[in-house]
């Protein structure tokens, strides 16, 4: 992924074509039943971001925790910091950055995600690389005051090796099965050289899907697609070059998985729940096209359901969430996404199997975020951008 690159990177201001970017149909995407309409106007609408703060180092993702208004803000080198109403706390929530690796583009600290019954257990899951390279999937519980982490309780839950600093991924999400699920890169280099999307007994470019209450260090559901086969039993998916940002939105049981692309276009692939085993085609197919190859067999590859080029739009997509939130009820149903060279901020609606709406907000190179590393939310949904100069943006609409 072409992000976290250093902060001296000069950025392209190309413009976001107003004809908006190219739109691939959801021929493959699931039909939920009985969901809400999404509301299909916003003529007049326009956001207006609200600075938070300006005080974290580059930030990689933000997170809500169940029953705390507080947000936590995991910083690439190793750190979690607790924000409240604006202000950067003395301590940080966690600080491990003795063990983080974070000199490479793409490594450190990526992401944090709270047990669902965290309120009960203090249980909380975190990604990062290591200062020997490796990926690491790692548990702990909270202290006694429910400020900062246990470090005696860090526990390993899965460490595998990677050949490069690119492509780690490493996004979490707890699904309503309670089970947690990770998205994984291919490990980089351009056009995955060791062939990792295609191969379902490599961990590197899938989802995997595991069940962090039982086992040790965990279980595999039994329900995941490729348990009794040859392949890895943990994955869910794969095919997939670096997923930035996978999300689940309980309204339409639907799962929103962004891909960060190569060479032509960056794409958002959107399955239900129980579409397991799908395969999003990296490296044979890049979003909708062959990958260098003139002619492939894409014969049972799942399209995404929005692609935009990268001429002229950016160089690296970064989601994203589903819009739950009460400030603006004017998106609910909104798929937000960012791209990390243009700082631009869109989102996609669906209805059914199609795109419904596109929705470009923030386009003025003027008012745009900077290099926009995650878009989080808070527990009660509503949505936060941060980037890499270490501002942390609520999104609000702009109102009389």
């Amino acid at each position: 992924m072409k992000f976290l690159i250093a902060a001296s990177l000069v950025v392209l201001l190309l413009e976001v074509t107003t004809a908006g970017p190219a739109v691939v149909p959801a021929v493959q995407a699931p039909v939920s039943e009985g969901r809400d309409p999404v509301p299909t106007s916003v003529e007049g609408l326009a956001l207006s971001p609200v600075l938070v703060s300006d005080d974290l180092d580059q930030p990689t993702d933000v997170v809500g925790a169940p029953g705390d208004d507080r947000l936590f803000v995991v910083e690439k080198a190793g750190r979690i910091q607790i924000v409240e109403d604006g202000i950067v706390g003395d301590r940080p929530f966690l600080d491990i950055a003795r063990w983080v690796g974070s000199v490479g583009n793409e490594q450190g600290m990526l992401s944090l995600r709270f047990h669902p019954d965290f309120a009960e257990n203090g249980q909380v899951f975190i990604f990062f690389t290591d200062t020997r390279g490796r990926s690491q999937l790692a548990g702990a519980t909270v202290d006694d005051t429910g400020n900062t982490v246990d470090l005696s309780s860090l526990r390993s839950i899965m460490s595998f090796p990677q050949f490069g600093q690119y492509h780690q991924s490493g996004s979490m999400m707890f699904g309503p099965d309670g089970y947690l699920w990770v998205s994984l890169g291919d490990g980089g280099g351009i056009g995955d050289p060791l062939g990792h999307g295609q191969d379902i007994n490599n961990i590197d470019a899938t989802i995997i899907r595991i069940d962090v209450d039982n086992g040790d260090p965990y279980a595999v559901p039994d329900d995941n697609p490729f348990v009794g086969t040859d392949a890895l039993p943990e994955i869910w998916a794969y095919g997939l070059r670096n997923p930035w940002r996978i999300s689940y939105d309980a309204t339409t049981g639907y799962v929103y998985i962004p891909d960060v692309g190569q060479e032509g276009s960056e794409e958002i692939n959107v399955v239900s729940l129980g579409a397991g085993g799908r395969n999003f085609g990296w490296a044979v197919s890049e979003g909708s096209v062959c990958y260098e190859a003139e002619e492939c067999d894409m014969a049972g590859h799942t399209l995404p359901v929005y692609q935009y080029l990268h001429e002229g739009n950016g160089c690296a997509i970064i989601g994203g969430e589903v819009y739950r939130g009460n400030l603006m009820p004017e998106l609910d149903g909104h798929f937000f996404l960012a791209d990390f060279c243009l700082g631009w901020i869109r989102s996609v609606v669906l209805d059914d199997t199609d795109v419904h709406l596109v929705v470009d907000w923030i386009t003025d190179p003027e008012n745009r975020l900077g290099n926009v590393t995650t878009i989080g939310s808070d527990r009660h949904g509503e949505l936060y951008v941060a980037n890499l100069a270490g501002e942390l943006w609520r999104l609000e609409l702009a109102r009389p």
